[in-house]
């Protein structure tokens, strides 16, 4: 009897790279093309430029309502250790008037927590942030954004800012409001490197229920932190939940050194103005991989460029439920990648290929995957619906395969 490729799968995940628990990993494989969770859409209570909230789109949930995460993807927000300790940002000097320097106010407030931590409040307000010193996060805190508060970094000429700085840190938690950064009031031209949220070789952190925008880099940022004379450390057990990170100038979101990343119900979309332009960047970091990364009923679209690329050295990759349209070049792409699963996922109207698998990619499943209007720059193509085994140069521009590869396995899809 045949090797049933699914099962092939969960043994090449489960055995080679203990990616997820056994019981997901059978809930993965014995899914019959149960469709795609709608965001859960909540009135926006924030006042948003007319052209930013056209950019941000439908998942605009990620800043409004409350602090309390969704639940549309069964997930579990997991455990932070904190204190119980609570301290308002107001207290400590912050005015969030929309022209005062906050920076050094919230700094206090963060710096006054005590020893085993706990939560500083950001009350409704516009702070001003000077990014290029950057608030920093440590260990054991939750940093609580009133959902009318807003981060907005200051105008610089740097090539390289972090709005929230966490750095090798432990048990973080950032939630609501929004975190605004200065592409349109830049004074500099090098550099790409400006970042709403970065998170540096640390540890169970969530981020949740947030907005990020208009950042010079990209809006959030996962990467491991190089140690002097010592092993790098990986970013792991990091946790995203609806938020929405749109109109940055590199990308929504980059994924670097790590071991152990969840994204759900989120928004990545309009990246344009420096390379590599995507929604999601899956890149690992000198030579270092970046492991065990799950993107679950996400919505990748309106990018200049890809709308995810998973590159050399990116390990277990799952792409599940997501949309994946409008992007100015392809869909989904894989260079070097290892052990990718992309299923249940709608990719559609894409400028280029939906799914593009290229050289030195290996242990690659595509199944169950919706994909139509793909490749548009040449144009409309009339299609018979039709599903599929293999992979044929009929799809072509739904699914490409190109280089040198291996262990590729496409089942049934459907196309249209």
């Amino acid at each position: 009897m045949a090797e049933d490729p699914e099962r092939r799968t969960l043994q090449f995940l489960i055995q080679e790279n203990s990616l997820m628990k056994m019981n997901d990993l059978a809930r993965i494989a014995s899914e019959e093309g149960m469709p795609r969770r709608d965001f859960l859409r909540r009135s926006l209570a924030l006042a948003l430029p007319a052209s930013l909230a056209a950019a941000a789109g439908p998942a605009l949930s990620a800043v409004a309502g409350t602090n309390t995460a969704v639940t549309s993807s069964n997930y579990s927000l997991p455990i932070r250790e904190r204190g119980n300790r609570v301290l308002n940002v107001r207290d400590f000097g912050a005015v969030g008037d929309g022209s005062r320097d906050d920076t050094a106010a919230v700094q206090a407030a963060i710096d006054a927590l005590p020893a085993l931590g706990g939560t500083v409040d950001v009350p409704a307000g516009t702070y001003m942030v000077d990014a290029v010193t950057s608030i920093r996060l440590r260990s054991n805190m939750h940093l609580r954004l009133a959902p009318s508060a807003k981060l907005v970094a200051k105008p610089n000429s740097a090539g390289r800012y972090n709005v929230l700085y966490a750095k090798r840190v432990h048990d973080v938690e950032i939630s609501g409001g929004q975190i605004v950064g200065e592409r349109d009031r830049h004074s500099g031209s090098g550099g790409q490197w400006g970042h709403g949220i970065f998170i540096h070789g640390s540890s169970r952190v969530t981020v949740r229920d947030i907005l990020i925008s208009k950042c010079w880099g990209d809006g959030l940022v996962v990467a491991g932190a190089v140690v002097w004379q010592a092993p790098s450390i990986p970013s792991s057990d990091v946790f995203v939940a609806n938020i929405v990170s749109t109109g940055n100038r590199r990308q929504g979101m980059s994924i670097g050194y790590v071991n152990g990343v969840k994204v759900y119900d989120s928004e990545f979309s309009n990246s344009a103005g420096a390379k590599p332009q995507c929604g999601v960047d899956i890149e690992p970091e000198n030579g270092k991989p970046a492991y065990k990364v799950l993107f679950e009923n996400c919505l990748i679209r309106g990018n200049a460029r890809y709308g995810m690329l998973l590159y050399k050295n990116s390990q277990g990759v799952t792409v599940r439920r997501c949309t994946v349209e409008n992007n100015g070049s392809c869909g989904i792409v894989t260079v070097g990648a290892i052990a990718t699963y992309l299923a249940l996922n709608t990719i559609r109207n894409n400028s280029a290929t939906g799914i593009f698998i290229q050289d030195g990619t290996r242990n690659c499943q595509v199944s169950q995957n919706t994909s139509y209007g793909n490749y548009n720059r040449l144009g409309t193509l009339t299609r018979t619906p039709f599903s599929m085994s293999g992979w044929s140069k009929k799809i072509e521009r739904d699914l490409l395969i190109q280089g040198t590869v291996s262990d590729i396995r496409i089942t049934t899809n459907h196309y249209r």
